[in-house]
């Protein structure tokens, strides 16, 4: 759904904002898609697990004016930390992260 300030999010009994406007959440798909063909490994932690991941080092990918779900990029990977629905829904199991790891600094392939 669009938010009254445009944000992009999901409502299902409450509003949870995802990305504070629609061009993050296509920014977001578009990195989805670039890292998902581009890294090496794909690994996704779920759950409570999303929790104990180490982001130390890692800066936020602003273009995707991530809200609850958020972007991360470190020195050779890029990772996704999907909240929303577990916010929407009220279910931690549905948290979500997906990490894309052999990537350079650009999210091309290490070589």
């Amino acid at each position: 759904m669009i938010g009254p300030g445009d944000e992009f999010g999901l409502y299902g009994g409450s509003w949870v904002p995802l990305h504070a406007s629609i061009e993050g959440w296509i920014e977001s798909i578009a990195l989805a898609h670039h890292a998902s063909i581009r890294a090496d490994t794909v690994k996704v932690v779920r759950g409570i697990a999303v929790d104990d991941l180490d982001l130390d080092g890692f800066e936020e990918i602003a273009e995707v004016r991530g809200l609850s779900d958020t972007w991360w990029r470190g020195a050779d990977s890029l990772v996704a930390v999907y909240r929303g629905e577990a916010e929407v829904w009220g279910r931690p199991a549905a948290l979500k992260a997906v990490i894309y790891s052999g990537l350079d600094e650009w999210g091309l392939p290490a070589d």
